[in-house]
């Protein structure tokens, strides 16, 4: 039941956030860092209250190693919602970090030497050529960032590449980041077991102090999400900014979400986990598209085939169906 209930959460938090997401960075794009903070503060108080009990509960692993983790946890967080401020469209974002399964084959190869069967290579090169064909059509129909980087100053086609590049280069960096944080996790887990609740917690608290240095860039965010249009959210007939009410609703569908995931590791296989995630992320990408009406090439959906099918091989999905069914149905016989 518990199984069940967080998949069905994963499901509702995540594509939920992501219709709260798209409403924030398209008012004000450069709200990634908003954003960021205000889930990490939320999910940081939520644990202090309710996983380390107000400090009393110590954690089973060292503060150094958890600050370590977080450290590569706060650079790819800030590096992908940062890359909205730079030209990059929803869907590409979104097709984007589903090839993280690339950037962890490529870092095992390298850090734990790993060797994988024809079929993981096959599929990480489905996902790449679905990642560069639509990184290829989305780079052809840039749209201008109207000075949003220099006031005053008239942009040319090459500057709207370079900050397109740039928001490229973002979003890389954290797909690596993101992959050398998951190969250090596995370390973490078979050094000190596995402590879900505790790392949603320390990953959250530990990188608060980050986000000092980008309070500026927060406070002025936070100035035009107040200063907003006023929006009546009819349940308790109250008036609120409309990117504060959208804010509100991206953190707690966020906490949702990633807290669901969490639950969701503990309960069942990395395989039923993958799979999980993989059809959320399809959804939301369908979603995205249909619902805000973002321009969707026949490429996009060829890149877009190419990175889920990819995925699908590279998690072994239909070989386990398939050995599956025939252990359902050797028991059968023998009954």
């Amino acid at each position: 039941m518990r199984a069940a209930i967080a998949i069905f959460c994963v499901f509702l938090g995540c594509c939920t956030n992501v219709v709260f997401l798209e409403l924030l960075v398209k008012d004000d794009p450069g709200s990634g860092n908003l954003i960021t903070f205000s889930q990490f503060l939320f999910i940081a108080i939520e644990g202090f209250l309710f996983t380390s009990k107000c400090g009393t509960v110590k954690p089973n692993v060292g503060i150094k190693d958890y600050f370590i983790l977080v450290t590569m946890f706060f650079i790819a967080n800030v590096c992908n919602n940062y890359a909205f401020d730079f030209n990059i469209p929803m869907p590409l974002h979104m097709i984007f970090r589903a090839g993280s399964l690339i950037a962890n084959m490529i870092m095992g190869i390298i850090i734990l030497k790993k060797h994988y069967a024809f079929s993981k290579y096959l599929s990480v090169m489905m996902i790449t050529f679905g990642i560069a064909i639509c990184t290829i059509v989305s780079g052809k129909d840039i749209k201008s960032l109207q000075s949003k980087h220099v006031e005053h100053v008239p942009t040319t086609p090459w500057d709207d590449f370079f900050w397109w590049m740039l928001g490229i280069t973002l979003l890389t960096i954290a797909l690596f980041v993101s992959a050398r944080m998951g190969i250090y996790q596995e370390v973490l887990h078979a050094r000190y077991g596995k402590n879900a609740r505790e790392a949603l917690y320390y990953t959250h608290l530990l990188p608060l102090p980050f986000f000092l240095t980008l309070i500026s860039n927060i406070k002025d965010h936070l100035v035009l999400a107040m200063a907003s249009d006023p929006l009546i959210i009819p349940v308790i007939n109250l008036s609120v900014p409309k990117l504060i009410a959208y804010l509100m609703g991206n953190v707690l569908t966020q906490y949702i979400c990633i807290s669901s995931v969490f639950v969701l590791t503990t309960e069942c296989n990395s395989l039923t986990v993958t799979l999980v995630i993989t059809l959320r992320k399809f959804l939301s990408l369908i979603f995205s598209i249909i619902y805000f009406k973002n321009p969707f090439t026949v490429y996009h959906w060829i890149g877009t085939f190419l990175v889920f099918v990819g995925t699908v091989i590279f998690t072994e999905i239909i070989p386990k169906v398939s050995q599956n069914l025939q252990y359902i149905t050797k028991k059968e016989k023998v009954q």
